[in-house]
């Protein structure tokens, strides 16, 4: 019976040896390297490409944005008349004095239909003013209007999106006046690791055809030249996906410079999408190649470009091996575009990826600010998961770009007076946008609400939040009750916050060890921010509630 078994195990060995041969052969076959597709499924969230370590410069956001986001409390139940009065309420409660400058309209602002020009218009019934003249009357309250869609075919709540559209709704946007934009992730479609196998490039330049075949090229990496006879020149440049293979090309363009149309021929092949990208001289342009039924054996596929006078080189090569490639590339593209409109007024640009695809690794490249998680709630523990994710990421924070743990949820759901307060000492220590989800309508002369309000509104934790050099902060010290954090401002000056994990009054103990190599001084002499009371010394103790905090700075 064993020797059955063992060779019933043998057969199946090989059979999956030769299965993944055949396998292997079809994708070598289709000018696909299969190693690489083995790869890209064991490190999707991988970055693989090089990313400038520079940070976005196409916002105004050198501190953490601080505003108000309709998305918390209001969801899909939001009209023009609702955020013209939150847009009051900001001002009437001295939240906009404060700091709270931007009034955003998350999902659900625009309608499901473009207009006749195929920009996005809101929702016809409950913006009937439409969006720019809503911009304009925020805008005389002095407060900024942010706007949101999601980086792939329709946003979160099914209405239409900006992936494939990004030029005409950025220009939209800045039309408009629009100063922040959120992208958001739903409905995301994931860019091609796999290049179309290139026959030849064709430009119509003015001074005539320029046709630059297969065997004209020279190949760097993977990239090799097949033979078909079915087609016009009988080769193709195949392997050039995953970020393993390039073609190069050299041109004379003798005439000036000027626009002119490219033609991709490419050898049809496989039912899926394809993408490559084409660098000519400094600018790149992308392609999309549809799954293709081959009843003809090549396609044509055209974008305008730009040719100078004289030598130009061509590059052409599909760099998305991993999810994370993906992500960055369409939400820098998004950025690029953001930037580009922006002529009068710049635009803060919230990359909301989830954290899904490690954007700390690109985001800073791409936009101001990043989420690091999914959404928030007002269940004490996930915005403890949070908060937790958050801290680890602090190296990536400073001026112009910022982790983002999203909205605060200080005001709503059952959080004690505690929790809210700690929520939000929390964020203004990792230097997080300080973006209220609460209904502020309801804060106006509600005595019943002065807590929150004054919550809000506190001069010294909004100071810490918002202090030039941009640091985030991090835990130097950690205990089973508490979290020992420590946060370096301008002039050699620190916060620091002691945050009680535990559901019971605890009493903490604060000295200067482990501060030492935040601070030079041998002493306490700071401030509590929320008590005002002083402490000096070289420690001293502290009672916490649960889920409470205590934070201090140099006076």
């Amino acid at each position: 019976m064993v020797k059955y078994i063992l060779l019933l195990i043998l057969i199946l060995i090989v059979l999956s040896a030769a299965a993944f041969a055949l396998w292997c052969y079809h994708k070598k076959k289709q000018g696909i390297c299969p190693f690489c597709v083995i790869k890209q499924h064991m490190n999707k969230s991988r970055l693989t490409m090089n990313v400038p370590k520079k940070y976005y410069d196409g916002g105004d956001a050198l501190t953490p944005p601080m505003g108000w986001s309709s998305w918390n409390t209001f969801r899909n139940h939001i009209d023009e008349n609702l955020i013209f009065e939150t847009a009051e309420a900001l001002k009437a409660t001295g939240l906009a004095d404060a700091g709270y400058k931007y009034v955003n309209l998350d999902d659900c602002w625009h309608s499901s239909l473009r207009d006749e020009n195929g920009r996005l218009q809101g929702d016809l019934m409950r913006f009937p003013s439409g969006i720019k003249q809503l911009v304009q009357k925020v805008n005389s309250l002095g407060l900024k209007v942010g706007l949101y869609t999601s980086n792939g075919e329709y946003t979160c709540e099914d209405l239409p999106a900006s992936l494939g559209f990004e030029k005409r709704d950025a220009e939209t946007f800045a039309d408009w006046g629009i100063e922040y934009f959120k992208y958001d992730f739903c409905h995301n479609k994931t860019i091609p690791s796999v290049a179309p196998l290139v026959e030849r490039i064709e430009l119509k330049t003015n001074s005539g055809v320029i046709n630059l075949t297969a065997d004209k090229a020279k190949l760097s990496g993977l990239a090799r030249i097949s033979e078909d006879s079915k087609l016009e020149t009988g080769k193709y440049i195949g392997f050039l996906g995953h970020g393993k293979g390039r073609a190069s090309f050299e041109f004379n363009c003798g005439g000036n410079d000027e626009s002119c149309a490219l033609t991709l021929v490419i050898k049809k092949s496989g039912k899926y999408d394809k993408y490559i990208v084409i660098a000519l001289n400094d600018n790149y342009y992308e392609m999309l190649i549809p799954e293709t039924d081959a009843w003809s054996p090549s396609g044509r596929y055209q974008v305008k470009v730009s040719v100078k006078k004289g030598e130009n080189k061509i590059q052409i090569f599909n760099p998305v091996c991993t999810r994370a490639d993906s992500s960055y590339i369409q939400y820098k593209r998004m950025g690029n575009e953001l930037k580009n409109a922006s002529k009068d007024k710049k635009i803060t640009y919230s990359i909301c990826e989830w954290g899904v695809n490690e954007p700390k690794n690109w985001a800073w490249n791409a936009g101001n600010l990043w989420r690091t998680t999914r959404d928030i709630t007002t269940y004490w523990p996930w915005i403890n998961i949070i908060y937790n994710k958050t801290l680890a990421l602090a190296e990536y924070a400073g001026p112009g770009h910022w982790n983002d743990p999203d909205m605060l949820e200080v005001g709503n759901g059952k959080l004690t007076y505690e929790e809210n307060k700690t929520h939000f000492s929390l964020w203004c220590m990792m230097a997080s946008p300080l973006i209220l989800g609460n209904d502020i309508r309801q804060l106006v002369g509600d005595e019943n609400k002065k807590d929150i309000l004054d919550l809000l509104k506190n001069p010294d934790m909004i100071a810490i939040n918002q202090d030039k050099l941009g640091k985030q902060c991090v835990r130097y010290k950690k205990a089973k009750a508490f979290d020992y954090l420590v946060k370096n401002l301008e002039n050699g000056k620190i916060a620091v916050c002691v945050y009680n994990k535990s559901k019971s009054s605890k009493t903490a103990k604060v000295d200067m060890d482990g501060l030492k190599q935040f601070y030079g001084g041998t002493d306490f002499d700071f401030k509590e921010v929320w008590t005002g009371k002083n402490y000096s010394g070289k420690s001293f103790e502290i009672e916490l509630p649960a889920h409470g905090c205590a934070v201090l700075h140099n006076k």
